[in-house]
C-alpha cells in the first residue's frame, strides 16, 4: 500500500486518505475517489490530494477485517458487517466467554496493522454482548500479512460456552448465632447471581454444622430434587481439608478436588464433587453481592467447564478484588473474632 500526495487529475479510483469539503465535493476518507469528482477539484484549483494506492497482493481494510474475524469466531458468537476496517463480534448467546490467549497474543504479534482486541477471558456475558473487535489499522494490509495472521491462530479461536446447568441445589449449615436472616440474604443474592444464565435454586436445605448431617443433605438434593450443581455455605468457613465441609463431600460419596485459591475475597473455597455433580464450598464472602472469587467458579461450573487445580491456581495475576464492606479489613489486620456469621471468612 502506497500513502502519499498525488495530483488531484490522477487521484480517481484511489482511497482518499482524509476527507475533503471543496468545490461543492465532498471526498470522504477511506473511501474509492470517484474520478468526475477528482476531475472537479482539479478544474477548480486543488493540485493535489492524499490518497492511498493499493498494491498488488493488499487487502482493503473491511475485507481483511472481515477475512480474519470469520477465522477467529467459533461458537456461539455473530459477526457484524465490517466498517471503516473494523469487525465486531458479538455473543449469540448467554455463557462464558472462552479464548485461547496465546493464539490472539500471536496473532497481534504478526503485523503492526492487524489487531484484535477481546473481553477477558472466562467473562459472562449476555445476549448481544460485544465480545471482541478486529480492527485493520491501515487502509488496506499485505495479504501475505492477513495470511500468517489467520495461521497464528486455530480456526474459531473464540466462542461462547453457554450455560447449562439449570438446577441449582443449596445446603446451609447452623451454628448457634447464626441468623435465618443472614441464609435468606445470602439466597436472595445467589438468585440475582444466578439470574443472567438461566439456573434456579431447587433445594434450600439448612443442616446442623455436622460433617453426617450436611452428607444426608448433598446427596438428597442430588438424588431427590435431581440438582445438577451444589452450593454448600457453611456457617463457619473451611479451615482444613478434614473439616466438616470436605469431611461431608467424602462421606456422602463424594471428592475433594482443590481446598483454597488464589484470590481475595474468595480464599477459602473449595471444588468437589459427588458423581458428575459439581459441588462449591462457598466462602464466607460468596454471602456478598460483590464479585469474588465464588463467582470466576460458580460461572465456569454452570457452563458445563470443568474446574481443575490448574485452573485454580491460575487465577492468582488479577485475583485481588475489591475489598469487601462488611468484612473488617482483614487484609490490614482486621480482628477474625468478629467473625460470627461467616460474611467475612475469605
Amino acid at each position: 500500500m502506497k500513502f502519499g500526495t498525488v495530483p488531484t487529475r490522477e487521484a480517481g479510483g484511489l482511497i482518499a486518505a482524509h476527507t475533503v469539503r471543496a468545490h461543492d465535493v465532498t471526498l470522504r476518507k477511506g473511501l474509492v475517489i470517484p474520478a468526475e469528482d477528482a476531475a472537479r477539484l482539479a478544474a477548480g484549483g486543488l493540485s493535489e490530494l492524499v490518497a492511498v494506492t493499493l498494491e498488488p497482493g493488499d487487502v482493503g481494510e473491511d475485507a481483511a477485517a472481515e477475512r480474519l474475524a470469520a477465522h477467529l469466531a467459533g461458537p456461539h458468537l455473530t459477526r457484524e458487517p465490517p466498517f471503516t476496517g473494523r469487525c465486531n463480534l458479538h455473543a449469540a448467546t448467554a455463557g462464558l466467554l472462552r479464548i485461547d490467549r496465546a493464539a490472539i497474543d500471536a496473532v497481534n504479534g504478526i503485523d503492526e496493522a492487524i489487531t484484535v482486541a477481546t473481553l477477558p477471558a472466562h467473562k459472562p456475558v449476555v445476549t448481544g454482548e460485544m465480545v471482541a473487535t478486529i480492527k485493520i489499522i491501515p487502509y488496506a494490509v499485505s495479504g501475505e500479512a492477513l495470511g500468517r495472521a489467520c495461521r497464528a491462530a486455530p480456526e474459531g479461536v473464540l466462542g461462547v460456552a453457554p450455560y447449562r446447568l439449570r438446577r441449582i441445589g443449596v445446603v446451609s449449615t447452623l451454628l448457634p448465632g447464626l441468623k435465618p436472616a443472614t441464609i435468606d440474604k445470602t439466597l436472595a443474592n445467589l438468585r440475582r447471581r444466578l439470574a443472567p444464565t438461566g439456573a434456579e435454586l431447587v433445594t434450600d436445605a439448612r443442616v446442623p454444622h455436622r460433617a453426617e448431617s450436611l452428607a444426608g443433605a448433598i446427596g438428597a438434593a442430588i438424588r431427590e430434587d435431581r440438582a445438577e450443581l451444589v452450593v454448600v455455605f457453611g456457617a463457619s468457613a473451611i479451615a482444613d481439608r478434614r473439616d466438616v465441609i470436605p469431611s461431608a463431600i467424602e462421606a456422602a460419596g463424594g471428592r475433594v478436588e482443590h481446598l483454597g485459591m488464589p484470590v481475595d475475597p474468595g480464599n477459602l473455597l473449595l471444588v468437589g464433587g459427588v458423581g458428575d455433580v459439581p459441588v462449591i464450598g462457598a466462602p464466607g464472602c460468596a454471602r456478598s453481592p460483590k464479585e469474588n472469587g465464588f463467582d470466576w467458579v460458580l460461572h465456569r461450573l454452570l457452563a458445563g467447564l470443568a474446574v481443575t487445580r490448574a485452573d485454580i491456581v491460575a487465577l492468582g495475576v488479577g485475583g485481588l478484588l475489591m475489598e469487601i464492606v462488611s468484612r473488617p479489613q482483614p487484609r490490614s489486620g482486621g480482628d477474625p473474632a468478629q467473625d460470627t456469621e461467616g460474611e467475612d471468612d475469605a
